[in-house]
C-alpha cells in the first residue's frame, strides 16, 4: 500500500468517535481519504473531527434507528457521488450473563451490532461502484465463547453470516465484503472498565505473541482489507488476535 492509498476516496466509519474506531478514521485520513463517521457520543465525535480539520465528517447518528442511518448515508452519498468503503466499526459488548439478560437487552444488542450493520450496507451500496469494499467487525469471542457474552457472541455470529452471504451477492458488482475480528484491543475503554493486570497477564499467556494488541494495529488491518492490496479477498474473516484462537 502506498502512503496516500486513498486519496480521493470517500471512506463511511461507524462508531468512529473512540477506541479502535477513532484509530481507524485516522488511519484512513492520514493516507488521504475523505472520511466520514457517526457515533452517538455527540462530544467526542465533534472533537475528534476538530483535531483531524479538513477531509473528516462527523455526524450524530443512531444506528438503531434506521431513518437516521438512511439520511446518513444518503446524503453522504448525494455530497460525494460515490462511497468507496464502509467499515461497520460500532457495537456494544456487555457482559451480561444468560438468566440476567432480558429479552429487551438482547433486542437492543442485536439492532446495534448486527441490524446496523445491515442498514449501513444496504443503503452504502447504492453508492458503490467496481472496487469498493465493506469491512464488517467480528471478534475473536465468536471462536472463544467466553461465559457472560452470550448475546454479544451471538450478534458476532451473526456478522461472519451476513458477510459471507452479501459478498456472495454483491460479488458479480466487484464490491468485496470482509470481516475483521480483532482480539483483545487495550482501547481507553476497555483499560478502564475491564483490563486487569491480571487480565493483562491472562491475554499475554493465551496469545501466541504476547504483546497486548493497540487500535491502531487493527486500524492498519482495516485499511489492508479496503484497499487494492486485498482485491483478491472477499467474504472472509481475517482474526487480528496475535494468534489467540489459535492456541
Amino acid at each position: 500500500m502506498s502512503p496516500k492509498e486513498f486519496t480521493g476516496k470517500n471512506v463511511l466509519v461507524t462508531g468512529g468517535a473512540a477506541g479502535i474506531g477513532a484509530a481507524v478514521v485516522r488511519a484512513f485520513h492520514r493516507a488521504g481519504a475523505q472520511v466520514f463517521f457517526c457515533d452517538v457520543n455527540q462530544h467526542a465525535g465533534a472533537r475528534l473531527a476538530r483535531e483531524l480539520g479538513e477531509r473528516v465528517t462527523f455526524q450524530r447518528v443512531d444506528l438503531a434507528a434506521e431513518r437516521e442511518v438512511v439520511d446518513w448515508i444518503g446524503g453522504v452519498g448525494r455530497r460525494v457521488r460515490e462511497i468507496h468503503a464502509l467499515i461497520n466499526n460500532a457495537a456494544r459488548d456487555p457482559r451480561i450473563a444468560l438468566a440476567k439478560t432480558t429479552a429487551q437487552q438482547w433486542d437492543d444488542l442485536f439492532a446495534t451490532n448486527l441490524r446496523a450493520y445491515f442498514l449501513t450496507c444496504r443503503e452504502a451500496v447504492k453508492w458503490m461502484r467496481a472496487g469498493a469494499a465493506i469491512v464488517n467487525f467480528g471478534s475473536v469471542t465468536f471462536h472463544l465463547g467466553p461465559i457472560d457474552m452470550s448475546a454479544y457472541v451471538a450478534t458476532k455470529g451473526g456478522v461472519l453470516g451476513f458477510t459471507r452471504s452479501l459478498a456472495r451477492e454483491l460479488g458479480p458488482r466487484r464490491i468485496r465484503v470482509n470481516t475483521i475480528a480483532p482480539g483483545w484491543v487495550m482501547t481507553e475503554r476497555q483499560l478502564r472498565e475491564h483490563v486487569t493486570p491480571a487480565i493483562k497477564r491472562r491475554i499475554r499467556a493465551s496469545q501466541c505473541i504476547p504483546d497486548l494488541i493497540q487500535p491502531d494495529e487493527i486500524a492498519d488491518i482495516v485499511l489492508f482489507l479496503a484497499s487494492e492490496a486485498s482485491r483478491t479477498l472477499t467474504g472472509q474473516e481475517l482474526l487480528a488476535d496475535r494468534g489467540w484462537q489459535h492456541s
